[in-house]
């Protein structure tokens, strides 16, 4: 491995980061493999959608009769092994994704039960939890909400799940990611497995999958083996960098019917809602998606390769299986954990002269330090770390649209953090 003339590396770094290539050699093959799969899918899913010149006519007004934008929908229910998607521009995160596909089909007295403990900051106060019962959340709405926690091994609680489906529940939610926890994420093999067990205890009882930051890091998703109902982010994994914002929801046809009648208004539901000329974004961006996430989860490889290298500890580890793009490292250290941020941040094409600085946020109980140098504001499939400051002072890192500029951010990251020792 050779510096370049904008990027110098000490010679102690640059031995260690080629033997953390030479390490992630096979996961690379791999990634590879499983990118060239679902991008022959993802081209299958354009041609069987007739796209043509015409598919990226931008409608306005009501939007009635918006060819292109039932074709990108049946272009993401193809690629997702789903019956059916919904995809917008209008939806503004995937937790606004998740919030109208849970308002779609849940009703006053329903149950959901988080099978893989407290979800994800931002849709606490979607569901009400305590602490953050935020006027019309679901709990607003008379919907009940309860939780099984993990295991201390990060595994499914089946014992309690079985449990709970004794009861009257309406919907388990999963999510698949790690978010802020070191817990392992879900594969779809063990996604598969958890929708079984409760379609056999509850048959009647749905199962939505949070999918963030999982989308075609394997060949298949959640809604080809036994979810019901999944959503996630256009800024992330499916929208391969290009659409500037955005949401989806997939799953079966029946209820992504229901969630469209939430997202504009009962009757009218898909039929409704012009594109105003964004459609070539999203499907460009849903195009290079397979690709660009197979770029993501090679520059975390590296990342888990070259920490583990340095001694630190990482999850997922450089030879583990992975069912998202986020990579974890505890640095174990509060100035370490800032010097990262800074490092990916001074390696990025956006804003790289800001300098990360940690800050009180909303619903976190320490600073927050987040470093994001990216075309799209926000966008977790551009290389991005953030993390709260508390112990074990861990980083979680995600991204990057080449594997080429982010192993750069990867070895800056890393070269701050060696500057401390």
């Amino acid at each position: 491995m050779e510096n370049y003339p904008s990027f110098q590396f000490g010679e102690k770094l640059l031995k260690l980061a080629q033997r953390a290539e030479e390490r992630a050699a096979g996961q690379f093959r791999r990634i590879e493999e499983t990118a060239r799969w679902n991008s022959q899918k993802m081209l299958a899913a354009f041609q069987r959608a007739r796209v043509s010149e015409s598919s990226f006519v931008g409608s306005t007004g009501y939007g009635y009769g918006d060819r292109g934008r039932d074709q990108l929908d049946e272009v993401y229910a193809y690629a997702l092994g789903a019956e059916d998607a919904l995809v917008r521009y209008n939806f503004v995160s995937g937790t606004h994704a998740l919030t109208v596909a849970l308002f779609g089909v849940l009703r006053p007295g329903d149950t959901v039960l988080s099978a893989t403990g407290t979800p994800y900051d931002t849709i606490q106060g979607v569901f009400g939890l305590p602490g953050r019962e935020e006027p019309g959340s679901l709990r607003d709405f008379g919907i009940v909400y309860e939780q099984i926690d993990l295991l201390p091994d990060g595994g499914i609680d089946y014992e309690e799940l079985g449990r709970e489906l004794a009861k009257d529940c309406r919907m388990v939610y999963v999510q698949r990611s790690r978010g802020y926890t070191l817990r392992p994420s879900l594969s779809v093999a063990e996604i598969e497995r958890l929708a079984g067990f409760v379609k056999e205890r509850a048959p009647g009882c749905l199962v939505m999958v949070d999918n963030c930051y999982g989308e075609f890091v394997e060949r298949e998703e959640p809604t080809s083996h036994g979810a019901d109902l999944m959503a996630g982010s256009l800024i992330k994994n499916p929208g391969g960098g290009i659409a500037p914002t955005g949401g989806y929801i997939a799953g079966r046809r029946d209820l992504v019917e229901l969630c469209s009648y939430r997202l504009t208004t009962p009757g009218t539901g898909r039929e409704l809602g012009c594109t105003l000329g964004h459609s070539r974004e999203l499907f460009m961006g849903a195009f290079h998606a397979p690709t660009v996430t197979g770029e993501a989860l090679k520059t975390a490889v590296f990342c888990s390769a070259l920490f583990d290298e340095l001694g630190y500890e990482v999850t997922p580890g450089p030879e583990e299986a992975r069912a998202d793009i986020i990579q974890a490292v505890k640095l174990r250290e509060r100035e370490a954990l800032i010097a990262f941020c800074r490092g990916v941040q001074s390696a990025s094409p956006v804003d790289a002269f800001v300098v990360p600085e940690p800050s009180p946020m909303p619903g976190y109980d320490s600073d927050v330090i987040m470093a994001a140098g990216a075309f799209t504001l926000g966008s977790s499939i551009e290389m991005s770390a953030d993390a709260p400051l508390r112990e074990p002072y861990a980083v979680w890192m995600q991204g990057g649209l080449n594997y080429a500029v982010g192993q750069l951010g990867v070895l800056t990251a890393a070269q701050e953090v060696l500057k401390l020792k």
